[in-house]
């Protein structure tokens, strides 16, 4: 199995041993350094070049957003996961558009963050069918090339979610992602939400399908609770909903997964 090369650049002293321990007990991880301030991280990156960097916000010297800048600089693009406790609009949204490939809020599982770092690793490499096979996740249409090389997909998928009001920390937050890039790639998978899309998320995040419905659910409950569905309405043009008034699961992503096919995605 191929190994992925990972740079820890992580201040806390307790998260980034965290972090080290996990990853050297992973067969198909290799850790090439650690940094505990940006500047040095910022260093090593360039230095080793590696496949991924989890990148902490808050560190001495430079922050993250620098670390990620002078990644871009240098012309290196690996996958980017952002670790950190800080979980506001402006963080997520500005970590995104500098490079992130997904923004992960402490404490969470480090096997999800695992997962998130192989998925963007190999999405980069659009090698999803040898990423299923490897880790035994079970076949689901292949996106397009197109539809995977072009991280403006997600990332206008990621700003309708802040917009909306779904915060990033939420298990729903992740599996409504997924759903409304599978509806991209297959229109027609909304009409088969209970056998065909829930289930395909659930083999990917080791879960059952149930419980992604479950998590889809709240995440759209949370953002109406919030009070955000004017941004809803703006988002397409017309008015669709009320404060009285809540899109079921299929409903919200079909509305996403069309606005992304009519703007090109």
């Amino acid at each position: 199995m191929e190994k992925i090369s990972l740079v820890i650049v992580e201040a806390g002293e307790a998260s980034g041993k965290s972090l080290r321990e996990f990853f050297e007990n992973c067969d198909d991880i290799d850790i090439l350094d650690t940094a505990t301030d940006g500047a040095t991280g910022a260093e090593k990156i360039c230095a080793l070049k590696p496949d991924a960097v989890i990148l902490g916000v808050v560190l001495p010297g430079i922050d993250g957003f620098a670390v990620m800048e002078r990644i871009s600089a240098s012309g290196l693009k690996p996958s980017i996961i952002v670790y950190s406790a800080f979980s506001t609009e402006s963080f997520v949204s500005k970590a995104l558009n500098l490079g992130a490939d997904y923004y992960m809020v402490k404490p969470c599982d480090l096997g999800m963050l695992k997962e998130r770092l192989f998925d963007a690793h190999y999405s980069r490499k659009t090698a999803k069918d040898k990423y299923r096979k490897e880790f035994a996740i079970p076949a689901q249409p292949l996106r397009t090339e197109r539809s995977y090389k072009s991280k403006s997909l997600e990332e206008r998928i990621t700003n309708i979610f802040i917009s909306v009001g779904i915060p990033p920390h939420i298990k729903g937050y992740g599996y409504l992602r997924e759903a409304v890039k599978m509806a991209v790639d297959e229109p027609d998978i909304i009409n088969s939400i209970t056998k065909k899309l829930y289930p395909s998320i659930a083999g990917r995040f080791d879960t059952s399908a149930s419980k992604v419905e479950r998590a889809i659910r709240h995440a759209i409950e949370v953002a109406w609770n919030r009070g955000k569905m004017e941004n809803v309405n703006s988002l397409f043009g017309i008015k669709i909903y009320s404060n009285n008034e809540k899109p079921t699961n299929g409903e919200f992503i079909a509305l996403i997964a069309d606005k992304m096919l009519l703007e090109g995605a």
